[in-house]
């Protein structure tokens, strides 16, 4: 099956509102928590505004990690049994430029080789005779050029595997997917970076949002997505989505990137008490026809905080953070 490609010459506009809640069995206190839900602005794709709104409220602080990522994170200290975070925000996607169909066969002499956390195994990526089989059966070696093999490899993989929603879970193994032939993108993202980082090909985990384009794909609605990213001489960092045989486009929108998926869940928490945890997640993807109306800059010590029910504007939470 050949990779299809977005062709689109226009700036796209999104608004995303990304809710996770937390239900207890039993009273917790002490919840700390971070949180990786803004997307990210660079290269083609700028956010216009992030609002984060947590119940129980809770002073949100933010920092950068090593790769760029912006991390929320914060505590709850008094009893609760339910965690609510609504992550909310406004992406603005300029058309990205066309990719030549390959490149010349040297460019496997081009690739750099600085990007060392990029190029070896991680949690997730680590060789297994399963996955060695399956590079032997779709031909994984450094042959013709490294784009016309990322392109041949993403609908190879498309092909290969099915795709089941809840067939594995978050911490699966790739030989899970690998057995089965069946999972969902963490997994088909997973295998493509085992399968491209043994060819001294720079490949990272991508972390974001898929907005559905017409025909449809093979993501879950209602649900974050993720692709492969690969560094290629004099095109860049360049998306792949193994899930949907699809180079990355304006549908793609970046969120975080890491070596694998432990790098980059959208939550990470642990909290004081024993009680089993039941969790819930929905994200809406939706056009904007024109740029956002700006609201008031807020603190740069502190992101958005709301009482998980009504919404409020950006001054209103400040104007409720100078109170407390």
């Amino acid at each position: 099956m050949s990779l299809q490609t977005g062709i689109h010459n226009q700036n796209m506009y999104y608004t995303i509102r990304h809710v996770t809640r937390f239900r207890y069995s039993a009273p917790i206190h002490q919840s700390v928590m971070e949180v990786r839900m803004q997307p990210r602005t660079e290269g083609s794709q700028r956010c216009l505004s992030f609002q984060l709104s947590v119940t129980p409220a809770a002073k949100v602080l933010h920092y950068r990690d090593y790769l760029g990522n912006v991390i929320h994170n914060f505590d709850i200290p008094g009893e609760h049994r339910q965690l609510s975070i609504i992550a909310q925000s406004q992406v603005e996607v300029r058309p990205l430029a066309d990719l030549p169909d390959s490149l010349p066969a040297s460019a496997w002499d081009d690739i750099s080789q600085n990007e060392y956390d990029m190029l070896v195994p991680s949690h997730f990526t680590h060789p297994s005779p399963l996955l060695s089989e399956l590079a032997e059966e779709l031909n994984v070696e450094r042959r013709d050029d490294p784009l016309s093999l990322l392109r041949e490899l993403t609908a190879r993989i498309y092909d290969a595997f099915a795709y089941v929603p809840e067939s594995t879970a978050v911490d699966s193994p790739i030989d899970d997917a690998l057995k089965a032939r069946q999972g969902v993108c963490q997994d088909f993202t997973h295998i493509m970076l085992a399968l491209l980082r043994p060819l001294g090909i720079p490949a990272r985990y991508v972390s974001g949002y898929l907005y559905p384009r017409q025909g449809g794909s093979r993501s879950t609605p209602g649900a974050s997505h993720a692709w492969v990213e690969a560094l290629l001489p004099g095109l860049g960092w360049v998306g792949f989505d193994p899930t949907n045989n699809l180079i990355a486009d304006y549908c793609h929108i970046r969120v975080a990137i890491g070596r694998d998926y432990d790098d980059v869940p959208p939550t990470r928490g642990v909290f004081k008490g024993k009680a089993e945890t039941e969790l819930s997640v929905s994200v809406r993807v939706t056009l904007a026809d024109e740029p956002p109306m700006e609201d008031p800059p807020l603190p740069d010590h502190w992101a958005t905080m709301g009482d998980g029910e009504k919404e409020l504007t950006a001054q209103e939470m400040y104007e409720q953070q100078q109170q407390q």
